[in-house]
């Protein structure tokens, strides 16, 4: 069994209730709802927020809502905690998160990222963006060398964590939680490449704007 989960907290420090912020007129939770809904690929979708007020989008749209505790909702809670007390409420063999603050992350590629998820034998499933591009840490290369100058599409891809879409074995995530282990690179990690606009997440108003500005590009 695969299930969906879209968090959503009311309360944001950068951009004020950015859950409810529209995109062609539609509220980006709304549109996060639509999406799982769309791919057919999931057993149950779940909005998770501490707010009552969500609850009413969830039922409009047909899906179920998951009340979290209210210091889940909080700027100090972590995604382990809110993850950990999502998934022991309710069973499942994967937890697929979609964030609804990743509004241009297509249909289609939820229906992927799933079909790689159930027939793959990762326990954690990260969305990542392909950098084809020279990368350093800490002023180090990462991907090449000083010695020699290589053309960039022939660098190995640097992989950044979009957090657009991940996905869980339940069973591998709880058993790191009990352990008191790091839960959301817990067992065995593997990768899903999505497209460079559907890794982009809003958490600022200028983060909106360039969702506004992308979102004729992806739906056209």
């Amino acid at each position: 069994m695969i299930i969906a989960m879209i968090p959503a907290r009311m309360g944001s420090q950068r951009l004020a209730r950015k859950n409810l912020r529209e995109l062609a007129g539609v509220p980006i939770v709304t549109i996060a709802i639509r999406k799982c809904l769309n791919a057919g690929v999931f057993e149950e979708v779940w909005l998770n927020s501490e707010n009552d007020e969500f609850s009413k989008f969830a039922e409009k749209e047909g899906v179920h809502f998951h009340k979290r505790p209210e210091e889940l909702g909080s700027n100090q809670a972590t995604s382990e905690q809110y993850v950990a007390e999502f998934l022991r409420a309710h069973e499942c063999e994967y937890l697929v998160q979609v964030h609804s603050i990743a509004p241009l992350l297509k249909t289609e590629e939820i229906t992927s990222f799933v079909e790689v998820l159930r027939t793959g034998k990762s326990d954690v499933l990260l969305s990542c963006e392909e950098v084809h591009i020279e990368c350093a840490f800490d002023s180090k290369p990462i991907n090449f060398t000083y010695s020699r100058k290589t053309n960039s599409q022939d660098l190995l891809p640097i992989q950044r964590i979009s957090w657009s879409i991940t996905g869980w074995r339940r069973s591998a995530y709880l058993a790191a939680v009990e352990a008191k282990q790091c839960a959301t690179y817990s067992g065995k990690v593997a990768f899903f490449p999505i497209n460079p606009m559907a890794s982009h997440v809003i958490k600022t108003e200028e983060d909106l704007r360039i969702a506004e500005a992308l979102w004729p590009l992806v739906h056209s």
